[in-house]
């Protein structure tokens, strides 16, 4: 009763007489009152959730986006009634967003979009990137929707999927919290789910099921909205951590403070995108094909390399252990076998007739102080 008073209340200081009369319907829903008789009826069935219909502007950009896009418009084209108007805000350029909506003939605008109060009753974001300010917020009666593909408040920011890869995190999950003014991922949480990282898999793979499960939620949030609005909660203020975007920078390994866990999970995380880096006799040197760790009974310094000739890999010596690549790139791409007969060969003498020939890559300084100063930053300004 308490929680269809105060939704009773917050609908009716709304301007328009179209989303009243939404509300409205949902209030006499929940308490069960019979518009004709105004007393309590009896029922033998429990009701359902009320079914609202709702005018949505949409804001997104990449393929995480679609996902959510897609299926809000199947619910806009079927006898669901959730959906019933659908437009799309995206930025300039050939995006995913933009492409899906021409393909499925939904209005699009530009960015700032322009639009006139009482248009929309929801706005969506979903991966866009823009802070939004109040006067657009507070054209839409019942506010603008997130989802976020973590579970708020950890990872915050324009990346959390490459940071929960990156980290190693075993949990995650997807978030729609409401947005506030001039801020990002800060908002209320209204909906909420967990989801089991699976062992050994990439941020794309990742990005892709959360795609998905956010694209249900968001759904699932959107049919219960008035009361997931009046159920809203905080974000705690432990446990924030920030997911700033990656970028070459976080490619460089540090073969004395990194693990070869964590230089798998490094590779996951962004090795599609930006490939790792190390130091060879001065020069850049892009490390590909990850294999994993390996095993040898080698003690050696970090970064000493050596030329595995059974699995055809350059085997690196890290912090704990030894993981090993196929192929590097170095003017050009090379195999393992071609950078040990062009290279490593040519620039370390054989200590003995039964050990392989090594050499040493070089840690980058100061990657890891940097990527770690990067993020407390970021921590500071939540």
């Amino acid at each position: 009763m308490v929680c269809g008073k105060n939704c009773f209340t917050m609908w009716m200081n709304r301007k328009t007489d179209r989303i009243f009369l939404k509300t409205l319907n949902y209030v006499l829903n929940v308490l069960k009152f019979s518009p004709s008789t105004n007393v309590r009826t009896q029922s033998t069935r429990k009701p359902g959730p009320p079914r609202l219909s709702w005018r949505l502007l949409f804001f997104g950009t990449d393929q995480f986006a679609v996902e959510s896009l897609k299926l809000l418009n199947l619910c806009r084209n079927s006898n669901e009634g959730i959906v019933e108007k659908l437009e799309v805000v995206t930025l300039p350029g050939d995006l995913p967003v933009k492409i899906f909506a021409q393909q499925n003939q939904l209005a699009l605008h530009n960015w700032p979009p322009h639009i006139v109060e009482g248009q929309f009753d929801v706005g969506v974001v979903v991966s866009f990137g823009r802070l939004l300010h109040r006067g657009l917020i507070d054209k839409f009666p019942f506010g603008i929707l997130n989802v976020h593909p973590s579970l708020l408040p950890r990872w915050r920011g324009p990346a959390p999927v490459f940071h929960t890869v990156m980290h190693g995190d075993t949990v995650t999950g997807v978030t729609v919290i409401q947005i506030l003014p001039n801020k990002f991922d800060v908002g209320p949480i209204l909906n909420q789910e967990i989801h089991q990282v699976p062992k050994n898999c990439t941020a794309e793979d990742l990005g892709a099921a959360l795609a998905t499960k956010g694209a249900h939620l968001l759904l699932n949030t959107l049919m219960k909205l008035p009361e997931k609005i009046a159920n809203k909660r905080e974000q705690e203020l432990k446990g924030v951590t920030f997911a700033p975007k990656i970028n070459t920078s976080m490619s460089w390994i540090n073969w004395e403070e990194q693990t070869c866990d964590q230089i798998a999970c490094l590779c996951r995380a962004i090795g599609s995108r930006i490939p790792l880096r190390t130091v060879w006799m001065g020069k850049t040197i892009k490390l590909l094909d990850f294999v994993g760790k390996c095993y040898t009974s080698d003690e050696r310094n970090p970064g000493s390399v050596y030329y595995d000739k059974d699995s055809n890999t350059l085997a690196v010596c890290c912090k704990d252990g030894w993981v090993a690549f196929r192929t590097v790139l170095l003017n050009k791409r090379l195999t393992a076998a071609d950078f040990y007969n062009g290279y490593l060969n040519q620039t370390v003498k054989k200590n003995t007739s039964s050990k392989p020939a090594q050499g040493q890559f070089v840690s980058q300084k100061g990657r890891t102080e940097e990527l770690q100063t990067n993020t407390w930053r970021g921590q500071k300004k939540q």
